[in-house]
Formats: structure tokens, C-alpha cells, sequence
């Protein structure tokens, strides 16, 4: 499985589960037509391009299209690479019917073609990065150290901490720790936390 430096933005989860059995990356999933209101989400997705930088891969329908277009407008231009599937009629298996257009969308791609669309894109391949980079990482641990998880007003911090830093409220446990992940290093956290939670 190839590794990718950027992080890939996808319309759904279905379209992040069948990615994931391709690449090794952090897959985040728009919701749809919900990221239009969604202003924490896009300020996510503006700092983990600045950070990471982008691939922004949606279905090659019209409503991938009206998404795509969006995110165009409301991210920065130089940090967002453009993966484009081919338009394939078909339906996927999950579905009872083709979509209104009758094409497959990420989730009904081959590994294959996935993987073209975002050699393509200009994704940067773990084998095209050089060395990787031998970062530690904030785990679970690190949150009960920092009073984020498991203690006395945990829950309070917690969104304390993600207010501060402009994440999305409803991020699940496991997302937080992705998302600090991108984000930051233990050491950076720790200062963060102490500086402005207590």
C-alpha cells in the first residue's frame, strides 16, 4: 500500500473506506452537500492545507462537481491538487440503482484507476518524499497526561482546546487525535494546553 503525504478529501464514508484499502493517508470525508454550512470543517481543511496540502478526489458527477468547485473557492489555491476519476457508467454494488447520471463514483473505482488519479493529481508518493520524517506522535496517553481525556472536566477542555484551535466540535475522540496529529508535535500540544486550558 502506497503512502501519501497529502491529505485526501473525499465526499463520503464509503468513498474513504474504498481509498483506504488503496493508499496509506489521512482520508477526511466532506459529509456531502453538509460542508457548505459547515464553517469549522472548512477551516480544518483550509489548516491542514496550509499544513499538509490537499487532494480533493469527488465523484465525476454533477454534484461532485458543484462540491469541487466550492472547495475551489473557499480554499487556499496553491496548497489543493485535483484528482479527477474517469466517467465509467455503472452502479456500486451497495446501491439498488445507478446514480441520476449512471456513473461510479470513487467508491465503485478500481484500485488502479484510484491510484492513477492521484499519480495524476501529483500526489507525493512515501517513495517520491525521500526519508520520512521521524515525528512521535500524540497518542491517547498524551490526552489523560494533559487532563483531555478520562479526568475531572475532561469533556470541558476538550472543547476549550478544539474552540482554541478552530477544529470542528463534533470530532470523535479518534478524529482529535488524527487531527492533533496533523496538526501539531506532543511537545507543541503540551505548551498549548498549559498555556491556554489552565
Amino acid at each position: 500500500m502506497k503512502k501519501v503525504k497529502e491529505v485526501i478529501v473525499v465526499e463520503g464514508r464509503y468513498d474513504k473506506n474504498a481509498l483506504s484499502q488503496v493508499v496509506d493517508a489521512t482520508i477526511v470525508t466532506l459529509g456531502g452537500f453538509s460542508v457548505f454550512n459547515d464553517r469549522e470543517k472548512l477551516a480544518f481543511l483550509r489548516r491542514l492545507a496550509d499544513k499538509q496540502g490537499l487532494i480533493v478526489l469527488t465523484d465525476s458527477d454533477g454534484a461532485g462537481f458543484v462540491i469541487r468547485n466550492y472547495l475551489k473557492g473557499a480554499l487556499p489555491a496553491g496548497k489543493v491538487k485535483q484528482a479527477y476519476i474517469p466517467d465509467i457508467q455503472g452502479k456500486e454494488r451497495r446501491k439498488r440503482r445507478a446514480g441520476k447520471e449512471g456513473k461510479l463514483g470513487v467508491e465503485g473505482m478500481r484500485p488502479d484507476v484510484l491510484l492513477e488519479a492521484l499519480r495524476k493529481a501529483g500526489a507525493t508518493f512515501e517513495e517520491d518524499a525521500g526519508p520520512a520524517e521521524n515525528k512521535t506522535a500524540i497518542t491517547k496517553a498524551d490526552l489523560v497526561l494533559l487532563g483531555l481525556s478520562g479526568g475531572q472536566d475532561s469533556a470541558a477542555k476538550r472543547q476549550a482546546l478544539l474552540k482554541k484551535l478552530d477544529l470542528p466540535e463534533h470530532l470523535t475522540a479518534n478524529g482529535l487525535l488524527e487531527a492533533l496529529n496533523l496538526l501539531y508535535s506532543p511537545e507543541e500540544l503540551s505548551e498549548l494546553v498549559k498555556k491556554d486550558l489552565y
